[in-house]
């Protein structure tokens, strides 16, 4: 029988696990590992990785009028309470092969996060005993401060300075790493190895879906998205976001019809530059910049995808129905891929794919 572990049951397709052979570690030494981080994040959070469950979507699909055959893979009961921390377990397993002892370095680890990833960072952070700064805007639902304080996270409250434009957690965080911190956050930009351990929630898809074709994914920062569609290179992956922060589908209308990604990449900052004013009811899709937006592109052109974007009123309206017919406690921004399938319904009879990926924190308290 395959490991739970998805960092087990997918090692040889990591690139942790690669590096960690090219350094003259034995599979042996790698599952040890895994297992010693996973028992730490356990100690932590009250609970290790696992693979996380498919629903059989047919009672949504019939609530929200969707022709198609959805499936819902569901993250909210996953560490920290949502698949950010896929992420940052993936980026501690990299520091971990490449420094030897994840605890030889006395740099502290930072991020800049509203909420999920901020809590997930902040977990591994305590499960590894290494400090943490997080950076978080003044919005920040005091529920979540709460709880990054209870895990011993370094917190700095961020409001922008005069003239200054864009997310101000984001710039002190690249100034707290510029002085010395590591970047341990959702961002490939600034963490490549984020998308590392992201893949294996696209790996499990793939393997519990088998005929999948298509996957509806939410994006803020795009670290899932890329993630996701690198894992299912045969899907066409649809990236969502919502009316009142779509930068991605903004620089992808700009690009379009031609998507010249060299000229893209020369000059970026004529493609993606910071939304004004983001605001939705799913906080964790309001990155005023999608960071990871040249690799989420290419990855879904080559997919055969595209971005959606959603109304508010169709995101709550989702969401109510989503969380009354599952009765989870999903989250708006985890339900919003769903919003996305609502507004892009032209996928009659296709087996559809959407990511529950988030808790609601204002419902039910996460430890």
């Amino acid at each position: 029988m395959a490991d739970t572990n998805p960092f087990i049951r997918y090692r040889e397709r990591l690139d942790s696990y690669s590096r960690a052979l090219s350094l003259g570690w034995s599979d042996q030494q790698f599952i040890d590992l895994v297992s010693s981080l996973d028992d730490q994040i356990a100690a932590v959070d009250g609970r290790g990785f696992t693979v996380t469950p498919i629903l059989d979507g047919a009672p949504l699909a019939t609530a929200l009028d969707l022709d198609v055959n959805l499936k819902v893979k569901v993250e909210i009961d996953s560490v920290s309470g949502s698949h950010k921390a896929r992420h940052l377990f993936g980026v501690a397993l990299h520091l971990a092969t490449e420094e030897t002892d994840l605890r030889s370095s006395n740099s502290p680890l930072a991020i800049a996060s509203c909420g999920n990833a901020a809590i997930a960072a902040a977990i591994v952070a305590k499960a590894t005993n290494q400090p943490i700064q997080v950076f978080v805007p003044t919005w920040a639902e005091e529920q979540v401060l709460e709880q990054l304080a209870d895990l011993g996270a370094t917190l700095q409250i961020c409001e922008p300075r005069a003239n200054e434009n864009g997310d101000p957690c984001y710039a002190r965080f690249t100034e707290a790493v510029a002085k010395g911190s590591r970047p341990f956050g959702v961002q490939g930009t600034d963490t490549p190895t984020t998308f590392d351990g992201a893949r294996t929630l696209g790996w499990e898809l793939q393997d519990q879906v088998k005929d999948l074709d298509t996957a509806f994914i939410q994006v803020g920062g795009g670290a899932l998205g890329t993630a996701t569609a690198r894992a299912l290179p045969n899907v066409a992956v649809y990236p969502v976001q919502v009316e009142g922060c779509a930068p991605f589908k903004r620089a992808w209308d700009l690009l379009a019809p031609d998507f010249d990604i060299e000229a893209a990449a020369l000059a970026p900052q004529k493609f993606m530059w910071p939304w004004n004013q983001p605001t939705s009811a799913a906080s964790g899709l309001l990155d005023d910049i999608t960071y990871d937006w040249l690799p989420l592109l290419k990855a879904t052109l080559a997919s055969g995808g595209e971005p959606v974007v959603v109304t508010e009123t169709t995101l709550v309206e989702t969401h109510r129905v989503a969380t009354s017919v599952s009765g989870l406690d999903v989250s708006p921004t985890g339900a919003a891929g769903l919003a996305g399938l609502v507004s892009a319904p032209q996928h009659a009879g296709a087996v559809v794919a959407v990511v529950f990926t988030g808790i609601d924190r204002q419902n039910k308290v996460t430890t």
